[in-house]
């Protein structure tokens, strides 16, 4: 009986043929939402910046229905491991670390990042350099991780969006944040306060805490929507669709060589 058994269950499976690929008709993407210019939402609502654009032109580009769904930053990949959503389009850079949970598209932007501080102070980045300094982050970033490695004696201070970090900064609750430049231009410098602040300390772009770039995130096993996600990647940096969006936020290449 047990060879019986066996021998039907092989059957089925040779006249089954292959599992067919998922055809990814519909796609829900999380999105920040708190982190300009790459994604803000309005007074009323809606979400805006450079990665809500790219989002819908990729889904455009895909010819696929897509939800945007708004999601707090630390909670990121596990609600994507948790199929809340399929994909992040969210800023998030490729690094070993993620790539342990998920795959990556190819990268769709790459840029520096840059401490801020208010003018007139001086400080040291080397190791012992901001001993008994204040340095504002974004909890769960790689901003987060940079700093805790490369400094000591640093009272690192975790916000739940850049924003929080900058208001602290210009109160003196920190005295530095680290983040990204165009962000740290866009929530700090162009504001009304910010010419009170300035750069300072050297461009970081290490590659072993800020990866290959920023991609977009899915699970493991979502092959196919990686692939249609990296396609339309390269049609719209081919098409003009790509520098149309940039050309809207930023003054410079920021996809980087």
């Amino acid at each position: 009986m047990k060879m019986k058994i066996i021998a039907l269950a092989a059957a089925t499976m040779m006249t089954a043929g292959p599992v067919a690929a998922k055809e990814w008709k519909q796609v829900r993407i999380a999105v920040e939402g708190a982190y300009p210019p790459y994604s803000w939402t309005t007074t009323e609502g809606e979400l805006k910046g450079f990665d809500i654009d790219i989002a819908n032109a990729l889904c455009e580009q895909m010819q696929v229905k897509c939800t945007l769904v708004t999601q707090e930053w630390d909670g990121m990949i596990p609600s994507l491991l948790a199929r809340k959503y399929d994909a992040i389009v969210a800023s998030m850079s490729i690094t070993e670390e993620r790539k342990l949970k998920v795959d990556f598209t190819d990268k769709y932007y790459q840029i520096s990042s840059r401490f801020v501080a208010k003018k007139g102070t001086e400080f040291s980045f080397d190791k012992a350099g901001l001993k008994g300094k204040s340095v504002g982050v974004q909890g769960s970033s790689t901003h987060e991780k940079y700093v805790d490695d490369n400094f000591e004696g640093v009272d690192v201070k975790r916000y739940g969006s850049p924003e929080n970090a900058f208001l602290d900064l210009i109160s003196g609750r920190v005295d530095l944040v680290f983040n990204n430049i165009p962000a740290i231009e866009s929530g700090l410098l162009e504001k009304e306060k910010g010419d009170d602040f300035a750069f300072t300390g050297p461009l970081i772009t290490d590659k072993e805490w800020f990866g290959e770039g920023v991609g977009i995130a899915v699970r493991k096993q979502d092959d196919e929507l990686r692939e249609k996600l990296n396609d339309a990647i390269k049609a719209i940096r081919s098409n003009g669709v790509y520098q149309q969006i940039q050309d809207q936020y930023f003054d410079f290449d920021i996809y980087g060589g």
